[in-house]
């Protein structure tokens, strides 16, 4: 039984499409923009119009204790990442994936992993700006790595992706997913129950099977050594820091891919 979770074969990126990849890469970044604005603007009017007036009692010209109301939005959230094609890809040496070639600029570690009694070695390849990304929205979410991978593999690697260990808050593993049709279904009430605060980054869509509206979709990284996917989701997740639930926003952006 493979402790990886099932990817694709490595494939090389095109060098015929760069043209057409920087347009994406700048229509993309224009609606993040525009999508960042608009849910700033919307939870602005909404704490202005409904919450203001809660924001402070005075007795005797005393100021009391801020209204919990007023606060809600600025609470801590969760973020919950996969592991593989998200933040990482792994190979194992000797398989017929470990011919394919890697650019020598994407930083990698091989690591071993004692599975069933044998010694494996696992080629680990980070996904371009992972560390600048996972620096960075440590300082916004409680960040949790919830992979389908078993735990003996994932391990090392999360180590590797967090030496400090101070970025990841906690870590699931395979054991705490949900299997249906042979897909693993990610329970994010685990990491947190209210699931106004807790959105979900994963490049397969069925881990979102039991929380639809909490999932934010990323294509998966192989192998390019260009991608940029993880510096696109940055404005939407500082977005959503801001709101008062995760979910009003995901929605907007489900229906501008509509």
């Amino acid at each position: 039984m493979s402790i990886l979770k099932s990817s694709p074969t490595p494939a090389m990126p095109s060098q015929n499409n760069g043209s057409q990849l920087r347009l994406r890469k700048r229509d993309r970044l224009f609606l993040g923009s525009i999508l960042h604005f608009i849910s700033l603007a919307y939870e602005y009017f909404r704490q202005f119009f409904y919450f203001r007036p809660l924001a402070l009692t005075y007795t005797n010209s005393r100021p009391a204790t801020v209204n919990r109301a007023a606060l809600q939005y600025y609470k801590g959230k969760t973020l919950v990442l996969d592991l593989d094609e998200t933040l990482v890809h792994s190979v194992r040496l000797g398989s017929p994936e470990s011919g394919c070639s890697i650019n020598g600029s994407v930083k990698r570690k091989t690591i071993e992993v004692q599975s069933d009694r044998q010694s494996l070695l696992y080629e680990v390849y980070k996904r371009p700006h992972v560390d600048f990304f996972l620096k960075t929205i440590s300082q916004w979410y409680k960040v949790v790595i919830y992979t389908a991978s078993m735990a003996e593999y994932a391990n090392p690697v999360i180590d590797w992706l967090d030496q400090s260990q101070t970025v990841i808050s906690q870590r699931y593993f395979r054991q705490a997913c949900i299997i249906q049709d042979g897909n693993f279904l990610k329970d994010i009430s685990l990491a947190e129950p209210d699931l106004s605060k807790v959105c979900l980054v994963d490049n397969s869509p069925a881990a979102f099977g039991l929380f639809q509206e909490n999932g934010i979709s990323l294509p998966g990284w192989i192998a390019n050594p260009n991608d940029e996917c993880l510096l696109d989701l940055l404005p939407i997740l500082d977005a959503l820091r801001f709101t008062a639930d995760v979910r009003s926003v995901l929605r907007l952006r489900n229906l501008e891919k509509e």
